[in-house]
């Protein structure tokens, strides 16, 4: 049987998934507005919690991928730490996670695509299912042909796009002659608990960081190499993401009800600005979202892959191409499902919304990961012998972060549709449960075959 392709992967190539699939440009560019909405002025704060929040997850997460380099990543660290059942749940999750990301980054890429061409004044517009359908194909030529070219290609993309960002930042701050924003720094007439709100959307600007550990298999050296990336990831995007946020609020002259409305942001603090700058900024923006939605795709094949491979799921989601050593008929089920899914909502009020939706959606499954390798990490560590003080500190204290940014989401309740989102959550988990136990029934050895290492098995 064909298997990923080993030791494939440089240091560099493997953080470009990670940070391909943070996709920094994001923020600035779309997602910093519906923070804003929720927190006001708090919006670069909730940031800060956010950064420190995922980087003590990614400290647990990165324990794990150094004892276990797996494709399965999430759902193998769980299973070794409290079983088969709760692993596949990890992985019920995780699937439901990456899907949803490369959902709302191909809504977020048509919405830049657009942009940049309003802002060179073309008058035509193609039909948003003809860009979610292409985006969609074109993610799947580059996932399934060789992971060592899309990750390249995503990285590469992600550099120019965070440098376009970057520049634009600079003349804003030049424009306020870089003085401080005193009523952000200050605080001024922030809702505490919208800004706790927001701290689960915020974590969806990060979520991805951890997603270099589904390439451990094809990594040099993963056990060093997967924990830096994950960790390297996170801090910078979330200092990129501290940054922007500020910056932007100030553009808005504090207006973050403006901020909120707005479905360019970037386009909005360039006003008056030459249009080829800002169709530069979109530009770097449609290569940035198209880079994570890749990323995504990539990340959920290998999910799928490994939950083939264990037969969680149909045994062809666990076949590799021959040729390319790629997990081609994982990543076609992700692709198809892509655009089925987008295209099933084209006609929304607008594409902001439903952004937001996917972006939520797929942020409780994170949150719920997370918070599972937060506690898996000192577990499987004990299990090991090698458990110390700091691993059940920062065990515990990733996984009460992860609840309180849970709780946050639920009370005080939110707006019509996201007050709705945790129920649709909890039913997708419900039913994985559900096939969790029907598989512990009629076929046992399904469940008992992760104790055996099949992934290390087949090699």
């Amino acid at each position: 049987m064909s298997e990923l392709r080993k030791d494939s992967l440089s240091f560099i190539e493997t953080l470009g998934q990670s940070v391909a699939n943070v996709s920094p440009t994001l923020t600035p560019a779309l997602a910093i507005a519906v923070v804003a909405g929720m927190a006001g002025t708090a919006s670069w704060l909730v940031y800060i919690a956010a950064t420190i929040a995922l980087l003590i997850v990614g400290i647990n997460v990165g324990k794990l991928a150094k004892r276990i380099p797996a494709a399965g990543s999430f759902f193998i660290y769980v299973s070794r730490a409290f079983g088969p059942t709760y692993g596949m749940l990890s992985g019920w999750a995780m699937l439901a996670a990456y899907l949803f990301t490369a959902m709302a980054l191909t809504v977020a890429t048509s919405l830049f695509f657009k942009t940049m061409l309003s802002s060179l004044g073309i008058t035509f517009v193609p039909p948003s299912i003809l860009l979610y359908f292409v985006f969609s194909a074109l993610a799947l030529l580059l996932a399934a042909r060789d992971i060592r070219i899309s990750a390249r290609v995503a990285l590469t993309l992600e550099v120019i796009s965070v440098s376009i960002i970057l520049y634009v930042c600079v003349k804003a701050l030049m424009g306020f002659n870089f003085k401080p924003d005193v009523k952000q720094l200050s605080l001024e007439g922030v809702n505490f608990a919208g800004a706790a709100q927001a701290i689960v959307f915020a974590i969806f600007s990060y979520v991805g960081f951890e997603s270099a550990a589904t390439l451990a298999k094809e990594s040099r050296n993963p056990g060093k190499a997967i924990p830096k990336a994950i960790n390297l990831t996170a801090l910078t995007a979330g200092l990129f993401f501290v940054l922007t946020t500020y910056i932007i609020t100030q553009g808005f002259h504090d207006d973050t009800t403006k901020l909120g409305a707005s479905g360019a942001p970037l386009a909005d603090i360039l006003s008056g600005q030459s249009h080829w700058l800002i169709a530069l900024v979109y530009f770097g923006a449609t290569i940035s979202g198209f880079a994570c939605a890749l990323a995504s795709l990539n990340a959920f094949g290998r999910m799928l892959f490994s939950l083939g491979r264990y037969q969680f799921v149909h045994s062809s989601m666990g076949l590799v191409h021959k040729e390319h050593r790629t997990p081609y008929v994982a990543l076609t089920v992700g692709a198809v499902i892509n655009f089925i899914l987008t295209a099933g909502f084209v006609g929304a009020d607008a594409e902001t919304a439903t952004f937001g939706w996917w972006g939520t959606l797929a942020s409780y499954g994170f949150i719920i990961v997370y918070f599972l390798c937060s506690i898996a990490a000192p577990a499987y560590l004990k299990k090991t012998g090698e458990a110390r003080f700091f691993d059940y500190f920062f065990g515990v204290l990733g996984g009460v972060l992860m609840v309180l940014s849970m709780a946050g989401s639920l009370y005080p309740v939110p707006p019509y549709p996201y007050n709705l989102f945790p129920y649709f959550f909890l039913a997708y988990m419900f039913v994985g449960l559900i096939w969790a136990l029907v598989l512990k029934v009629r076929s046992p050895q399904t469940l008992l075959g992760i104790e055996h290492d099949m992934e290390a098995a087949t090699e």
